[in-house]
């Protein structure tokens, strides 16, 4: 096992950053749409926007600023940014919530061959989300199978 003193507890090796128009206005949906717990936050004095957040949804942890032109960080373009994917409790509900906190629908849950229910949904600032819910565990040979159904 290889030494991970230099990462921060709580952090992983690899830790997602967004940036928003208005990291405020992404900070609150993502509380509503997806339970984000904020537990840091930088403002920016000059502009009186958001320089630096740090959040958690689940066990992860994201940063999140404002845009900042003139370091070359731009907010993506609706639904243009990166994608993420939350494993859930309950797909269709975590889906529902993420609705009425206003993101919109890409894709309604549904089964998957690789065992997983699924929907996608848009947040208003630029990037998917794509919700999974663990419902089966097939096998190699289902998912084989369930792939050339897949595509094919």
């Amino acid at each position: 096992m290889s030494d991970l003193s230099h990462i921060p507890e709580g952090y992983h090796s690899v830790t997602p950053s967004l940036t928003s128009k208005s990291a405020d206005a992404s900070l609150k949906f993502y509380a509503a749409a997806f339970g984000a717990v904020e537990y840091f936050r930088m403002p920016d004095e000059k502009t009186g926007g958001t320089a630096h957040a740090e959040f958690e949804i689940g066990n992860s942890i994201m940063m999140i600023s404002d845009e900042y032109p003139a370091f070359g960080s731009f907010a993506p373009e609706f639904a243009k940014g990166g994608s993420f994917m939350i494993y859930v409790v309950d797909c269709d509900a975590a889906f529902a919530q993420a609705l009425a906190a206003g993101a919109a629908a890409l894709t309604q849950p549904t089964d998957q061959f690789w065992g997983d229910r699924t929907a996608m949904v848009a947040d208003p600032f630029g990037y998917r989300w794509s919700l999974a819910q663990k419902v089966a565990s097939p096998s190699p040979e289902e998912m084989a199978e369930g792939m050339k159904n897949f595509c094919g």
